[in-house]
């Protein structure tokens, strides 16, 4: 894997890219082969928080995670933990759902040979079963992006699907962790 580590209002010392190197590159006995992926790093501190952010994107496959902490190694120790979780979450769908060669499951190690804690026993997964336990359906009304922003806030949401009214596609506007908000549109 390449690494491109960058800071932002905080100099990346080389302990620092050594650690995320050294906890990134852990990741990798999840793989059948070491992947040819480049390992996006941000690191930066607002106030007395430290943010890590660390994107992998490989073929089939987006690794995305970030994580606040008031101490960078915590923070980078947070966010290698969260994506572990996502790639056994993903290992887990793939290898229920998709059985065919050629699938990204051959990505991943066997099943038999499950990885094992320091002790030597077996590490057994949980099954996260994804449900859906709450279904809407509603009627998207034509606005404009401003218009579905003060509904959004009017009703307290993070995001609102709304019909835009000149292209009449469905978009949706959502409230970005900065405060700032965003708009999804199709292509």
């Amino acid at each position: 894997m390449n690494y491109n580590i960058r800071g932002e209002n905080i100099d990346v010392t080389p302990a620092l890219r050594k650690y995320v190197e050294k906890k990134v590159g852990k990741l990798e006995r999840y793989f059948d082969t070491t992947p040819v992926a480049d390992v996006h790093v941000n690191m930066q501190v607002l106030n007395s928080q430290n943010i890590i952010e660390i994107t992998i994107p490989m073929p089939q496959l987006l690794l995305r995670a970030e994580e606040r902490h008031t101490d960078m190694y915590a923070a980078i120790d947070l966010v290698t933990e969260k994506l572990e979780r996502q790639i056994r979450k993903h290992k887990t769908k793939v290898n229920r759902k998709f059985r065919q060669d050629g699938s990204v499951k051959y990505m991943f190690k066997n099943e038999l040979e499950e990885l094992t804690e320091a002790n030597g026993e077996a590490v057994l997964e949980d099954d996260d079963e994804l449900e859906i336990v709450r279904n809407k359906r509603f009627n998207l009304k034509p606005m404009d992006a401003e218009e579905a922003i003060l509904q959004m806030d009017m009703l307290g949401h993070n995001f609102f699907v709304f019909a835009d009214a000149v292209s009449g596609s469905t978009n949706v506007v959502y409230r970005r962790k900065d405060g700032r908000y965003g708009l999804i549109e199709p292509e």
